[in-house]
């Protein structure tokens, strides 16, 4: 079963120093990957210009928590809904409509369903914004093709085993067109 741990809800910590390689194809971004996990550097990030399936088990990142969010508040959007048209029609104002009882749930149904899906998104927006510490008005961009036509692995300073000619190299090795190194 898929339970809420921890490390879902990781946030990523920005550099401005380590060193990225350009990749041309998502085969070689998602390879790059695997073997940057595999040789123990931590807080790698890829950049990517489309979402590549496969990529964030290649790089060894535990499953997003944010699903969580989003059933549990609308679960509470739906309790809330339901709730709070049920309180209204049978204590706060009962009204006999054409004789139906008062907890005729089936009427609730419309405000239950969009109240649900109203606190469901709009507190996964938020949740999202907040993990991400978006909006960054201040980041840099590291070369113009990232993200454009072009895939970039990212080995930040603060990385373990991180040793700037030892990291260039690797990026290299690994099939790179394009290594540069930011300080």
């Amino acid at each position: 079963m898929y339970l809420p741990r921890k490390e879902q809800f990781h946030t990523f910590e920005e550099t401005t120093s380590g060193v990225f390689g350009l990749f041309d194809t998502p085969a070689q971004i998602i390879e790059a990957a695997k073997k940057t996990k595999d040789k123990g550097y931590t807080g790698f990030d890829c950049f990517t210009p489309y979402p590549v399936h496969g990529l964030d088990d290649a790089m060894g990142l535990p499953r997003s928590g944010l699903p969580w969010v989003t059933f549990f508040m609308g679960l509470f959007g739906c309790i809330t809904g339901f709730g709070m048209q049920y309180l209204t029609h049978k204590y706060d104002w009962p009204l006999n409509i054409s004789g139906k009882s008062l907890n005729a749930w089936f009427a609730y149904i419309p405000i239950t369903f969009e109240f649900t899906v109203f606190m469901a998104g709009v507190s996964t927006a938020v949740a999202m914004f907040i993990l991400t510490k978006l909006p960054k008005t201040n980041r840099k961009v590291l070369h113009p093709d990232i993200t454009t036509d072009k895939f970039a692995l990212w080995i930040p300073s603060h990385s373990a085993n991180y040793s700037e000619s030892s990291v260039t190299e690797f990026i290299k090795g690994l099939g790179s067109k394009y290594v540069e190194t930011v300080k």
